[in-house]
């Protein structure tokens, strides 16, 4: 199988939006905000942040964004990984996690943060693996207030 990340534009919020919810159904807690999420939501994360397509034979399968983090300059949040299921279990997500961390290096953030809700903790060691750390100290700028708070995990890029 070929797979290719490629960055995402503006054109693509309906087809991010789209990979979230479908990622997300049966994956992810019901209450979850990713179950509504609008094409519009995905295009102000893409014009202030970023984002990655996965493409499987030229067809969208995962997507991942990042935001600037609201107070520190030098930190993006990563954002709505998902791929879709009929391609789960085959380690794809990293492709998406990996170009996030590159990119990162390339403009020189010095640390990227990523949230795991409380009821995917398993997810921990996958990140772990690629050098997040747990930090309890810290809060997720874009945690849900209907939810119970998730973990963070940071990896430092510097």
């Amino acid at each position: 199988m070929r797979f290719v990340v490629r960055t995402a534009a503006d054109d693509d919020a309906p087809i991010i939006a789209g990979l979230t919810r479908n990622a997300w159904a049966g994956k992810v807690s019901v209450t979850s905000s990713g179950h509504r999420e609008t094409a519009v939501l995905v295009a102000e994360h893409l014009r202030q942040g970023g984002g990655f397509i996965l493409l499987h034979a030229n067809a969208p399968i995962g997507s991942v964004r990042w935001l600037p983090h609201d107070t520190e300059p030098d930190c993006w949040e990563i954002l709505r990984m998902g791929i879709l299921p009929a391609y789960r279990g085959n380690n794809l997500s990293q492709h998406l996690l990996e170009a996030v961390i590159h990119h990162g290096m390339d403009s020189g953030i010095g640390e990227l943060r990523l949230a795991v809700r409380s009821d995917q903790s398993k997810l921990v060691d996958f990140y772990a693996a690629f050098a997040f750390e747990l930090a309890e100290e810290l809060e997720y700028s874009h945690a849900n207030p209907l939810e119970p708070a998730p973990l963070v995990m940071r990896r430092t890029l510097r």
